[in-house]
């Protein structure tokens, strides 16, 4: 980036001086014409040299490791993260183990290997204690504590899973014996997702048990050895039956998917969620979408937000309206709702940036009035209104893409894309979980009113030729720092969904 603005201010500096050269040249009444047809010139051969300076295009490494994973190898922002950089190392973890030509119900373990930015090299994969399991919620999440000693936790769904720790800082070893057992998080928990806050604490965020059950977080201040919950979750949108008498056959059956961000002083973080029936008792009429005029399975509608006092343990909505928790379904549609979509949904929650004036911002995908018709949308606060702007054309309603935005403002969003709609057919496991066949850059420079296709950073050809990417997520310091560049992904064979053995990638800018 840096290389590149002073190339730029090098080639401004050059265009003012060759016009202040020809001007002191041509400066003669009669020579007013000949002026003219040389500034003339000049302005041609700056807009070529500038158009091929524009249209240069950038190249990009694939990276491949990760053998014998399956759907959600490296998961979706619910559950984050899968990558720390400490110094020149990424350390990963993904979900793998699967054999070769493995049914669609394949069991897999917890790897960790690293990679090193500076060698271009790997670890070679280290299986770590857990679980096997067909269950993908169980895929692993990695962080670094303040020492610089890894954790891992994996086999989380309705489970408290396992949570180890490295016996060396940044080292992930090279057998199991290179790891000890850490104390237990929670009883239960499903979507873990943690990060840095205030105070170089490390909050996670999840929720406590099944589809309808509550989201809470917990927090630690002494690299994991002691959890502190508050006494109360922050919402629990499936309560009725406890606390308004009402059998749950009746009701909504309402749950919610989440995705948080801590604020820059890491005092607070930013939650958004979207609301879905759960429908255990498959009520025919519960599970029909009138706008589609049919049932579109799991669709999850809407978006709300909330802002968590960290210090307090107080829930407030954007507003700054302190609200009584656990927040319920009828007080979250009253206040915390940004956005009816109107029976519009998607398979995965927004991803989160905190905008220019310190507001939240969503990276969103959602289908439209025709089912088989969906974009990207940025959503932010304009004034005393929240806003809606399409990015580009989507493909699947579980595309789980990445938003940033750079240091001048502008925002970065790497979408997975394909030409059209995709349609996962057949039984397999991998293609209903949506994924493109490219990874495009979009950006905008005037606060996401407009947006244009910058660069395409990976197209499926080649070796790949055939293949489908999902789940991208940038590479993070411990402190939540991202490192410009490079991206963590997972990617399948789309003809072989049933049998086919997924791989993890990175991916690189080299110019």
């Amino acid at each position: 980036m840096k290389r590149r603005e002073f190339a730029k201010k090098r080639f401004e500096a050059f265009k003012k001086n060759v016009y202040m050269k020809v001007d002191e040249f041509l400066n003669d009444d009669f020579m007013m014409d000949l002026k003219s047809f040389f500034l003339l010139v000049i302005l041609i051969c700056v807009s070529i040299i500038s158009s091929a300076q524009n249209t240069k295009q950038n190249s990009y490494q694939l990276i491949p490791f990760g053998e014998g994973g399956t759907k959600k190898m490296i998961y979706d922002r619910r559950q984050r993260p899968q990558a720390v950089l400490i110094g020149d190392e990424i350390h990963l973890v993904y979900n793998g183990g699967a054999k070769a030509c493995a049914s669609k119900l394949e069991k897999t373990l917890p790897f960790a290997t690293s990679y090193n930015l500076k060698t271009g090299e790997f670890l070679e994969p280290v299986q770590l204690p857990g679980k096997p399991s067909k269950d993908h919620h169980y895929g692993p999440i990695v962080w670094a504590d303040n020492n610089d000693f890894l954790h891992v936790l994996s086999g989380c769904h309705l489970t408290p899973g396992t949570h180890i720790i490295s016996k060396e800082p940044a080292n992930i070893g090279t057998s199991t014996k290179d790891w000890e057992t850490a104390p237990q998080i929670a009883p239960s928990m499903s979507y873990p997702s943690i990060s840095q806050i205030y105070d170089q604490q490390r909050i996670i965020y999840y929720r406590t048990g099944g589809h309808r059950s509550s989201w809470t977080y917990s927090i630690t201040s002494d690299e994991g050895l002691t959890w502190r919950t508050p006494e109360k979750s922050v919402l629990d949108l499936n309560n009725g039956e406890d606390t308004l008498g009402i059998p749950h056959a009746e009701m909504d059956e309402a749950s919610s998917y989440h995705t948080y961000l801590p604020s820059k002083d890491g005092k607070f973080i930013h939650v958004v969620f979207m609301y879905y029936d759960d429908n255990k008792k498959n009520i025919p009429e519960k599970s029909y979408n009138p706008l589609y005029k049919k049932n579109v399975g799991t669709l999850k509608t809407n978006l709300y937000y909330v802002k968590v006092d960290l210090e307090k343990d107080k829930v407030s909505n954007f507003e700054g309206t302190e609200m009584e928790t656990p927040i319920l379904l009828q007080e979250a549609n009253a206040q915390c709702k940004i956005w009816d979509t109107n029976w519009r949904g998607a398979g995965v929650p927004p991803d989160i940036i905190i905008d220019k004036y310190d507001n939240p911002a969503f990276l969103h995908v959602l289908t439209e009035k025709k089912f088989e018709k969906l974009n990207y949308y940025y959503v932010r606060r304009v004034g005393n209104e929240w806003k809606q702007t399409i990015i580009a054309p989507a493909c699947h309603k579980w595309n789980s893409s990445h938003l940033t935005i750079d240091n001048e403002g502008i925002m970065h969003a790497f979408l997975l894309m394909d030409d059209g709609y995709f349609e996962s057919k057949g039984k397999g496991v991998m293609n209903s979980h949506g994924g493109g066949t490219r990874i495009e850059e979009w950006i905008s420079s005037d606060d996401g009113f407009t947006w244009e296709m910058k660069n395409t950073l990976l197209k499926a050809e080649g070796e790949y030729q055939g293949w489908r990417f999902n789940n991208i997520q940038p590479i993070k310091t411990k402190e939540g720092n991202i490192k410009e560049d490079v991206w963590l992904f997972y990617g399948w064979e789309e003809k072989n969904d049933d049998v086919a053995l997924a791989k993890a990638f990175l991916l690189i800018k080299t110019k």
